[in-house]
């Protein structure tokens, strides 16, 4: 990331009326002093950039600019060298000092808009009042969202970065792929799909759907069987498979039927990476192994479903769970965009697989997770967890297998 072309980065732009603290932002989000910061208005006066490597945003170009109210001949100038910076933007930053908003803010969020640049805005000095009641409903009827920090004490320096991601273009969050780099031309993959109660009705679910279309773009070949014909498949073959991946549920059995030299994973470990941070939710698994009777557990579903006899998510991890902790845990289950704002209290977060989500949900969560210290994995990882094949099924991941070691190793709560 660091050799990363400036061109290829995220632009973020900070705007604002003169002394809002757009400087002190700058400097607070990357942790440098790089912007001069004073009490004196108008201290910036050219535009200031600077590339940073912002979690979990990836490679960025911050750039402080100059108060859109300056005065005089040279502040003509300089407004408009921050209204050019306006053109190159993808994500914008309004910083309004605790004062409120004025006719500046509200041409500024025109300008924004009619550019379709996605932005938020960021009450600043909240150390020294709120922000006004009436200006923050008002916003919240136009779905534009806000934060109130203090950049000077770094209150809320975090949410303005989890505002950041949220406000990041879809097009700047890559997708990996689901096994393309892990196979190559002419190669065979098995993948295990066993049709039961969660099975769509002459479909398939998501997952299995994306991984076979990997496939088939990195021109390999693919042979689908359920898990009672794997070992017998396996046995007919001449040339053994690159890999074999399967569903979570019967990952036990096929670990047990698939020879120790044929790598082997599952389809939710794949999702891990392609819809969040692997080496974060590897981790997270490892801590599966500290949990103990008595602890809260989340279990956060991205879509809202009918409940099954048998749910993955509400009934059968949850029993895996509590059997490998030895004793009762107080689990809760959240759905759809329900996703707690404190998660203090919790000793473990499960995430599904996010299948129907797009990528930047699930890492923001991930990026909350990891700012309260709370330890966040998925289904797929907690599956293979409890049914004791995890270091199998991480194989083809060695980051991930060393973040799960880690995980196991992290000191308990």
């Amino acid at each position: 990331m660091l050799e990363t072309p400036k061109g290829l980065r995220l632009h973020i732009g900070i705007f604002g009326r003169r002394n809002s603290g757009k400087s002190t932002l700058m400097n607070a989000l990357i942790g440098q002093s790089v912007s001069i910061v004073s009490d004196q208005p108008g201290t910036t006066t050219d535009p200031v950039e600077k590339t940073f490597e912002l979690a979990p945003l990836g490679p960025v170009v911050f750039i402080d600019t100059a108060g859109l109210d300056d005065e005089g001949d040279l502040g003509a100038l300089r407004i408009e060298k921050t209204r050019q910076v306006l053109e190159r933007v993808d994500v914008a930053l309004v910083v309004v000092d605790a004062g409120g908003m004025t006719a500046t803010e509200r041409d500024l969020m025109a300008t924004l808009r009619a550019a379709n640049t996605p932005f938020a805005i960021v009450f600043n000095k909240s150390d020294l009042g709120e922000p006004p009641a009436e200006q923050l409903a008002q916003l919240a009827a136009e779905a534009i969202e806000t934060v109130s920090i203090s950049a000077a004490t770094g209150r809320g320096i975090d949410r303005v970065k989890e505002a950041l991601f949220r406000q990041a273009p879809e097009s700047s969050i890559e997708d990996p792929r689901l096994v393309g780099d892990l196979i190559g031309p002419g190669d065979l993959v098995v993948l295990v799909v066993p049709i039961d109660l969660g099975a769509p009705k002459g479909r398939l679910i998501l997952p299995q759907v994306q991984t076979m279309r990997d496939i088939l773009d990195s021109d390999a070949v693919g042979l689908m069987v359920k898990e009672r014909e794997l070992a017998a498949a396996l046995a007919r073959m001449s040339d053994k498979p690159r890999l074999v991946v399967c569903d979570s549920q019967v990952v036990n059995k096929v670990s047990a039927d698939t020879p120790p030299d044929i790598r082997m994973t599952t389809f939710s470990i794949l999702m891990a990476r392609f819809k969040g941070d692997m080496i974060g939710l590897a981790e997270g698994a490892g801590a599966i192994s500290r949990l103990k009777p008595g602890d809260k557990v989340l279990i956060a579903e991205a879509c809202s479903h009918h409940a099954l006899a048998d749910d993955i998510g509400r009934v059968k991890i949850p029993r895996w769970l509590r059997q490998y902790a030895g004793g009762n845990l107080d689990i809760e289950v959240r759905s759809g965009k329900d996703f707690p704002e404190d998660l203090s209290s919790y000793a473990l977060i499960v995430q599904c697989g996010g299948c129907t989500v797009t990528r930047k949900q699930i890492l923001v969560r991930q990026y909350r997770a990891a700012q309260q210290g709370v330890p966040m994995t998925n289904y797929g990882m907690a599956i293979s967890v409890s049914q004791g094949v995890i270091e199998r099924a991480l194989e083809c991941f060695p980051a991930a297998l060393d973040a799960y070691r880690r995980g196991m190793a992290g000191s308990a709560r």
